[in-house]
């Protein structure tokens, strides 16, 4: 539940001649990731509120092979809200991209790049953004050398996984041998990283703005898929809680790691704070959850932004380019 109650916001209706120059659309949802049921509901979602606004769109479940879904199209452009592999991780941003095809949310390479975890903090590190040190694990014998070359506790991840999808905390070598085991049944990349300790807040981007900061709070030991998708007293903070000045530095900050991965449109930023005020970059997101419990929507309605208006505006970025 949110903090602050926001005033109603206007309905919101397409323009005609943006309707016109969007044609027919396809809402590409399911998928065949861990993240089906996720994007099963974000699609539906994302789906009413387009139709609400005007706009001739229906659903398509793209399962198995997705060269089929560009097979002799009957749709104009597609809004994609495929989360994890598959539809998030580049792949069907090349197919589409290839058959001409205009889509929403970031391109191939950003799109690949975000989905790796791992490599995203290569480019953090390497451009002098804040992230939680880190160490690639590839051998559960690693994790006595792991456990003393970085500060426990630690996180585990799979590094190609969306939705905090196998991320556990541990607090020792054994712990984390155990959680090494069930993140590399999902992944064979697995990242190992520093915890930090302290307030989790996430920023939503929309065409190159930063949108209100959102804290995060939960009973559970951190932000995971049930606090996220399912359990209902999970707490989130609009305003955020921060002074103006660390909001807006911040908001710098989600910006700038987006801009340096490559994103476009749309996304959102994950970051934490630690007890000295200092602010640590851990994820880049090209298609975020767009269900009843998602970040993206809540930020932009405290902007004043209708989730109506916010996925047409996220799909009128598809018109760029074109004669429209």
């Amino acid at each position: 539940m949110s903090d602050v109650k926001h005033p109603g916001i206007p309905a919101y209706q397409a323009e005609p001649e943006m309707v016109r120059a969007l044609g027919r659309v396809a809402v590409f949802m399911g998928g065949d990731s861990a993240e089906r049921d996720v994007s099963l509901k974000s699609g539906k979602a994302v789906l009413a509120a387009l139709v609400s606004a005007g706009v001739d769109a229906f659903a398509m479940d793209v399962q198995g092979c997705l060269l089929k879904s560009v097979e002799n199209p009957d749709f104009d452009r597609v809004f994609i809200a495929l989360h994890g592999r598959g539809g998030e991780d580049g792949t069907l941003q090349a197919i589409l991209s290839q058959a001409g095809i205009p889509y929403t949310g970031s391109e191939v390479m950003a799109s690949a790049l975000a989905m790796d975890k791992l490599r995203t903090k290569y480019v953090f590190a390497g451009c002098g953004l804040p992230t939680p040190k880190f160490r690639t694990m590839t051998a559960a014998g690693d994790a006595e050398k792991f456990v003393q070359e970085l500060r426990t506790p630690l996180s585990v991840k799979p590094s190609r996984e969306g939705s905090s999808i196998g991320i556990r905390k541990v607090t020792s070598a054994a712990e984390l041998v155990e959680a090494y085991e069930a993140a590399a049944a999902l992944d064979t990349q697995v990242l190992v990283e520093e915890w930090v300790e302290g307030p989790e807040f996430t920023v939503s981007l929309l065409q190159d703005r930063a949108l209100p900061a959102i804290g995060l709070s939960t009973d559970h030991v951190f932000y995971d898929y049930d606090a996220k998708y399912l359990a209902d007293d999970t707490r989130y903070r609009i305003p955020c809680g921060l002074s103006p000045q660390d909001e807006a530095k911040l908001q710098n900050l989600a910006l700038e790691a987006f801009r340096v991965v490559g994103c476009r449109t749309w996304g959102r930023v994950d970051i934490m704070q630690d007890a000295e005020g200092d602010f640590w970059l851990l994820e880049v997101n090209t298609v975020p959850g767009m269900t009843d419990h998602s970040l993206v929507p809540m930020a932009a309605k405290a902007a004043g932004i209708s989730f109506e208006e916010l996925v047409v505006r996220i799909l009128s970025d598809t018109l760029e380019g074109t004669d429209a």
